[in-house]
C-alpha cells in the first residue's frame, strides 16, 4: 500500500472566499476552465448559446433543471453553481488554521 504524500499548503493556491459571484459567473468560470466555448456548451447540454450567454450575463435566471444539466457536463454538485458564495464553518476554519 502506497503512502500518500505529506500535505503541504504551498502546494495550493489561496482562495479568497470573500469573492461574491452570481450563478451565472460560475457557470461562465467553469466553462472557461474546461476551454469551451459557448456553441460547444450548447452542443453538450442542449442550451442554446443565446441562453447561454444571456445566463453568464446575469440577463436570465439559470432555474434548478438548467442548473442540474450544466451540473452533469462540469461534474459538480449543483450547489456549486446555485449558491457560489456559500461558506461553510469547516471552510472558514480551514482558513484560519
Amino acid at each position: 500500500m502506497t503512502v500518500p504524500p505529506k500535505f503541504d499548503r504551498n502546494d495550493y493556491v489561496e482562495v479568497d472566499l470573500q469573492d461574491d459571484r452570481t450563478p451565472g459567473e460560475t457557470v461562465r468560470i467553469l466553462r472557461e476552465l474546461c476551454e469551451w466555448s459557448q456553441k460547444e456548451l450548447e452542443a453538450k447540454t442542449g442550451i442554446p448559446q443565446t441562453t447561454i450567454s444571456a445566463i453568464e450575463n446575469n440577463r436570465q435566471n439559470l432555474g434548478v433543471e438548467r442548473t442540474k444539466v450544466f451540473a452533469k457536463v462540469f461534474r459538480v454538485h449543483p450547489a456549486v453553481i446555485l449558491f457560489p458564495n456559500w461558506k461553510s464553518d469547516a471552510a472558514q476554519l480551514a482558513i484560519h488554521e
